[in-house]
């Protein structure tokens, strides 16, 4: 792993000085006559480089917490970029690693609540799923942010993912790779990217088919029925109109089909198998649930620098869809129940994000962000009628509940970035959101303000406060009418469904980061969050699709370190962090609970299903000049201190998420060898070994609130690839 993971809120972006930078005498074209009109031929590696700074000076993250990563460091991690994306950030300090159905990561104790922007651009939101739809092929670079955000980051504030794609602009040349190895894995992907004129363009693709597709139920180093084929595409464009603008256009599709993993042994559960109704037996090793998952955006953006005022524009377009197919027959025999499910939605918004700088002790900055969403969601449920017992009375029969949402996102912002002295800078500002659904119709006025020190070239201090303001994601909304269940086997024992509400919370920050020798770097960082209808997600039913939910109060606080060191070839990190994540009394979607637990949760504190007390993350990497080329050996260790489950206290009651799974730790090996193969070729032998030690450590038990069933982490796998660079 590369030196350079490490907090960075030392990195204070001036815009103004970018700008002046741009417009100097030297960024002049030397061979053009004063008063020449005629056509130039640009140099498109510097314009570029030009418009990418000018672009990142539009939004940059000022005050808050920045893990930066790159496309070398990715190498440098376990499976490289044929890793799932969530496992590049999951080595980040403060986040937290979970089974892929139940959301893949939960940053500083939130259940999701990630934002992904691509070359500045918001992505909008997909059906949550265990379907990641981005490559880390595509990244030329990467920071996740979090803590006290600035203004121009609103609506999911978790963390925000800000990926900058490769580009053609950097040359012309390719890769074509197979990936493969335990698990049935098969893989093979391409990239590809040049300039033709004014036109750069990048393109990669991949076909990934594996027989672990969701995390294993069991402990065994196998699982059943878990077998997924995916397939991914980006591609990028960018023409360059001038030295000061640009087009460009973003695309991407994705296609991938999921079986469901099984658990061998089950006995019928509460409903009527062996009866006259349904077969005798049914072997649970059988069934057959799979889910299919298809996910395409489109953005095109333009960007334009005019003197000290840099503006970007964007339309972005995204459909994304999921479909649940039970077992028509054994889901029934051992829930008494078979959803075919069926969500789809669609997006639509427009993002408009500039800079203006002031003279030389302030930078403007505004924008306005307008989505709008509709939800189609289709679904037919076989159950049983059964008696006032539970027991059924007849033979199964479908229930159909078919729906359609609509929800509209408005953001607008205005902040200062005010150098007070050299070394104290203030950026300060607000944002206004609406969120109109539905459901509901919620809106809030937000202050940010972050004040940033740099004491001395080698420390830097910061602290920060965010109002916040989160709306349910529209595609978790449960749109299931309670009331068509009553008298069945799919009957809530709780009828109660009160709206899902926005999240309003209070946001504070402080960290100080500092170069501590030559190569040494170190960082500490503290935030405390208090919140209203603390929003949160989970499984409920056997479906592999987040339901939201509101706590009416919920809290997190926590801390985290970390540290880099890099010396000739060599390279280290380590990361540690510790959260506490808790909410009282649910006040929406009370049908999905059970009624025991939502009489406790009414006037106690509970951990959130997700709230793990520690996480860290070591790594270390060594480079050197080897037989032909260049040789690459990498390790990492993950540490969990275990995600949460129901406990029972000593009058034999059960307190929900009041325990949690065993701690883990894995560990990861790898090297890589390249060996020149003519001019501008290499070829690259790759070998990776996740999970050395064949560690059996289980993510989820299969209880806690929103947990549907257990979870193991991926047993020792070794993985080969080799790679024709040109």
């Amino acid at each position: 792993m590369h030196s350079s993971f490490r907090l960075l809120p030392l990195f204070i972006f001036s815009s103004a000085a970018l700008l002046r930078a741009q417009n100097s005498p030297e960024s002049a074209d030397p061979t053009t006559p004063p008063g020449d009109t005629s056509p130039v031929e640009l140099e498109k590696l510097v314009v570029s480089g030009k418009l990418d700074r000018a672009r990142d000076a539009i939004m940059p993250s000022l005050g808050a917490s920045t893990f930066a990563i790159d496309s070398s460091q990715i190498a440098l991690q376990p499976l490289g970029d044929n890793a799932p994306f969530n496992q590049v950030i999951l080595r980040a300090p403060g986040v937290a690693q979970d089974s892929a159905a139940n959301g893949d990561l939960h940053v500083r104790g939130e259940h999701a609540n990630l934002q992904y922007r691509i070359n500045d651009v918001l992505l909008p939101e997909g059906i949550s799923g265990f379907g990641l739809e981005l490559d880390p092929r595509f990244v030329g670079r990467m920071s996740l942010v979090t803590g006290s955000l600035p203004a121009q980051y609103g609506f999911r504030t978790a963390g925000i993912v800000d990926i900058h794609t490769k580009s053609g602009a950097m040359g012309d040349g390719g890769e074509v790779e197979l990936h493969g190895g335990s698990f049935d894995t098969l893989r093979p992907s391409f990239e590809v990217g040049g300039a033709q004129g004014d036109l750069s363009y990048f393109v990669d693709g991949s076909y990934d088919h594996n027989g672990i597709g969701i995390e294993n139920p069991t402990a065994s180093a196998q699982p059943i029925h878990d077998t997924t084929d995916q397939s991914k595409t980006f591609v990028y464009l960018s023409d360059v109109l001038d030295r000061t603008s640009r087009l460009s256009v973003m695309a991407s599709a994705s296609y991938s089909n999921f079986q469901v993993p099984n658990t061998p042994g089950l006995p019928a559960g509460t409903s009527p198998g062996g009866g006259q109704w349904l077969p005798g037996n049914f072997d649970s090793a059988k069934l057959d649930e799979n889910q299919n998952e298809q996910n395409y955006y489109a953005v095109v953006a333009y960007q334009k620098t005019a003197g000290d005022l840099n503006v970007q524009v964007a339309g972005y377009g995204r459909v994304s869809s999921v479909h649940f197919q039970p077992d028509p027959v054994g889901d029934l025999f051992f829930n008494g129940v078979a959803s075919d499910v069926a969500r789809k939605i669609s997006s639509a918004g427009l993002q408009a994000d500039g800079s203006d700088a002031l003279g030389s002790a302030h930078t403007l900055r505004a924008g306005v962000m307008l989505l709008a969403e509709t939800l189609t969601a289709d679904t037919t449920t076989v159950v049983f009628p059964v008696d006032d017992n539970g027991d059924p009375t007849g033979p199964q029969f479908p229930i159909v509940d078919d729906g359609r949402q609509h929800a509209d996102f408005f953001g607008v912002y205005l902040q200062d970035e005010w150098k007070l002295t050299p070394q104290l800078t203030l950026n300060y500002g607000a944002r206004f959101d609406v969120y109109a659904s539905s459901f509901d119709r919620e809106s809030q006025l937000s202050p940010r303000v972050n004040l940033i020190y740099q004491a001395a070239d080698s420390t830097t201090l910061h602290a920060g406060y965010a109002r916040y303001f989160t709306p349910p994601p529209l595609e978790n909304i449960s749109a299931s009418t309670v009331a068509l269940f009553d008298g069945t086997s799919n009957a809530s024992a709780v009828t109660q469904d009160d709206p899902v509400k926005a999240e309003r919370a209070n946001y504070f920050d402080v960290g100080v980061s500092r170069k501590l020798a030559p190569g040494l770097q170190a960082g500490v960082d503290g935030y405390y969050k208090t919140a209203q209808n603390q929003l949160d997600d989970g499984l409920f039913g056997q479906s592999l699709i987040l339901s939201a939910f509101n706590y009416r109060k919920g809290k997190v606080d926590g801390v985290e370190f970390t540290t880099s060191y890099t010396h000739g070839g060599f390279s280290a990190y380590a990361n540690a962090a510790r959260s506490l994540a808790q909410g009282e009394d649910w006040v929406s979607a009370q049908f999905l609970f059970d009624p025991g637990d939502l009489a406790y949760v009414h006037d106690h504190w509970i951990h959130l299903d997700h709230d793990q007390e520690f996480t860290a993350s070591v790594g270390a990497a060594y480079a050197w000049k080897g037989f032909g080329g260049g040789t690459q050996v990498f390790v990492d260790t993950l540490f969990g201190s275990g995600l949460r489950t129901d406990a029972t206290n000593s009058l034999g009651n059960t307190i929900p998420n009041g325990g949690s799974v065993p701690n883990y730790c894995t560990v990861n090996v790898g090297a890589q060898q390249s060996f020149k193969a003519g001019r501008k070729r290499t070829v690259k032998v790759r070998l990776d070994v996740v999970n050395l030690t064949n560690k059996s450590y289980e993510l989820r038990d299969g209880s806690g609130v929103g947990v549907n069933a257990a979870q193991f982490g991926m047993r020792r796998g070794i993985f080969g690839t080799v790679s024709y660079g040109f």
